[in-house]
C-alpha cells in the first residue's frame, strides 16, 4: 500500500510540474469577458431588430 501511495504521489508531483512549465495555458480571463461582450451584443442587437420589426408590423393598414 506505501508503494502504491508513493508512485501517485510521484505521478502526481510530476504532473504538476510539467504543468507549471507549460506557458501556452491561454488568457483564461480575456476570453471570458470577450465571450460575455459578444453575448450581450448579440442579444442587444436581436432586441433592436425584434422592436422595429415589431414597430413596423404594427404601422402596416390592413384596411379594417
Amino acid at each position: 500500500m506505501l508503494t502504491c501511495c508513493r508512485s501517485l504521489w510521484g505521478l502526481i508531483s510530476a504532473r504538476i510540474i510539467l504543468l507549471r512549465k507549460d506557458n501556452s495555458r491561454g488568457e483564461i480571463t480575456t476570453t471570458v469577458i470577450v465571450t460575455a461582450l459578444m453575448a450581450v451584443l448579440a442579444i442587444a442587437l436581436i432586441a433592436i431588430i425584434a422592436a422595429k420589426l415589431t414597430a413596423k408590423a404594427n404601422s402596416i393598414d390592413l384596411g379594417g
